[in-house]
């Protein structure tokens, strides 16, 4: 039994979520390969290749591969899969953009999300909004899966697999890369900081949300945000926490201002510490709180500020 597991990079930069998927994949067993789909992508090969358990790198270069997109990227892992009995890949944008195609392409069913492994072909995904968890069987020859990678905990590095090469595919023609805009920012990636500090519609504006660059400056923390927040313009996108945002499960995860709705808290609650500050003593989000302040945000967060500072 042999497993694939889709890397997720940036070509020079190996996506800490793959060593996840990694992870889960060694709970399923078996010798796991890595496939690294990209141009001038060596040194994220030779990152794959140092993860604990991985036995194999593919490595598939192309100029096409530089910016690759789906529809270019799920023929080469459909065409592969023929060898594996499971195909897996983190739960990210890229993931699910990219996994759903390859089981149609197979005719499986997808498994969304685990974020537990029973056996070979048993495992545990969450359901409503993460409120409860489904045990899953899947009689597929092929499993597709993809992996919920705050529940898994990354292996270290000290591997030493080998890579070898593999025919990459030509551009796609019914879709191609025209351009991105990257988000620039000094601070952690928000689904792998250690201290996550989010602001939520209390904070009343965009401006306000400098209260928290100050907080999250003093914790080395990334700074998110809930989809109210967001979708009032305060933050970009890029910032959301939540069902329909970014899973995270930081070592602290400070909520200010947020009421917690179901759909933020199915984001964050894993986190190992939470601590929430509202004015509103009922706010849900106290509910999963290991500390609560209930009082005025723009009088306790500067002085939180100033007490970490001392």
């Amino acid at each position: 039994m042999a497993i694939l597991v889709f890397a997720e990079h940036s070509n020079a930069v190996l996506n800490q979520a793959t060593a996840r998927a990694v992870a889960a994949a060694t709970k399923i067993g078996g010798d796991i390969h890595v496939l690294v789909a990209g141009h001038q992508a060596r040194p994220a090969a030779e990152a794959a290749a140092r993860i604990v358990g991985v036995t194999k790198v593919l490595l598939a270069d192309a100029p096409a591969l530089e910016h690759p997109v789906a529809e270019t990227v799920a023929p080469l892992l459909a065409k592969l899969a023929a060898g594996y009995s499971h195909v897996l890949a983190p739960a990210t944008t890229t993931g699910k953009n990219v996994l759903p195609r390859v089981a149609a392409q197979l005719d499986v069913a997808q498994i969304s999300e685990i974020v537990g492994v029973e056996s070979a072909d048993t495992f545990v995904r969450t359901i409503y909004a993460g409120n409860a968890l489904a045990t899953v069987q899947s009689q597929d020859a092929i499993k597709v899966i993809t992996v919920r990678t705050t529940a898994f905990d990354a292996p270290g590095e000290g591997g030493n697999a080998a890579i070898e090469s593999t025919d990459a595919p030509a551009g796609s023609e019914i879709a191609r890369f025209v351009s991105q805009e990257v988000a620039k920012s000094e601070r952690p990636e928000l689904t792998a900081a250690r201290v996550v500090v989010s602001g939520g519609r209390g904070m009343g504006n965009g401006d306000n949300f400098k209260i928290l660059d100050a907080l999250a400056d003093k914790l080395g923390a990334a700074v998110g945000a809930s989809r109210a927040a967001v979708d009032a313009g305060f933050v970009p996108n890029d910032y959301q926490v939540g069902q329909t945002g970014k899973i995270v499960a930081p070592e602290l995860y400070v909520a200010v201002g947020i009421s917690g709705a179901i759909q933020h808290l199915a984001g964050m609650k894993d986190s190992k510490i939470i601590v929430a500050i509202n004015k509103d003593e009922e706010a849900p989000i106290f509910q999963v709180a290991d500390y609560g302040i209930v009082g005025d945000l723009f009088k306790l967060v500067p002085e939180l500020t100033e007490e970490l500072g001392k």
